[in-house]
């Protein structure tokens, strides 16, 4: 069974621009992931208002019987999350490496339109090859 199921990118305005599974399990059909998509851009954002510390990010991991879900959210908004097996470690990392990934391969790519679904080979490889590397590591351990 993989360690990672999903892979979602939202735009600051909470519209899904990317999403990729990587498990045979639990796969959503379209509808399904805009909606989880939208859901969690709201939960995020009530999070960060509701939050009785000041200069709360929002929900960073939320932890279920059967599944953990890690998010990081950018500077300017954009919200990258995993759905991966309950106790997986470094996902943080890992979705930092992601967003690295987006800034060299989607937002510098002259053809990408912001806030639009990313549709970039280069960035679909390179993800690939991290989200391998990160299976590897864990079988590793």
């Amino acid at each position: 069974m993989a360690a990672i199921y999903s892979l979602y990118i939202i735009n600051k305005s909470g519209g899904l621009i990317f999403c990729k599974d990587y498990g045979s399990a639990g796969k959503m059909d379209t509808n399904d992931s805009l909606r989880l998509a939208s859901l969690w851009h709201s939960m995020h954002a009530i999070s960060q208002q509701l939050s009785p510390v000041n200069g709360c990010a929002g929900i960073e991991l939320l932890q279920a019987d059967t599944f953990d879900l890690h998010c990081f959210q950018s500077l300017t908004g954009t919200k990258f999350f995993v759905v991966c097996e309950p106790g997986t470690l470094h996902m943080e990392s890992l979705l930092k490496y992601i967003y690295e990934l987006y800034t060299d391969y989607v937002l510098k790519n002259p053809f990408y339109e912001m806030e639009m679904p990313i549709r970039c080979e280069l960035f679909d490889l390179n993800l690939s090859q991290a989200i391998q590397k990160d299976r590897v590591a864990l079988l590793g351990r």
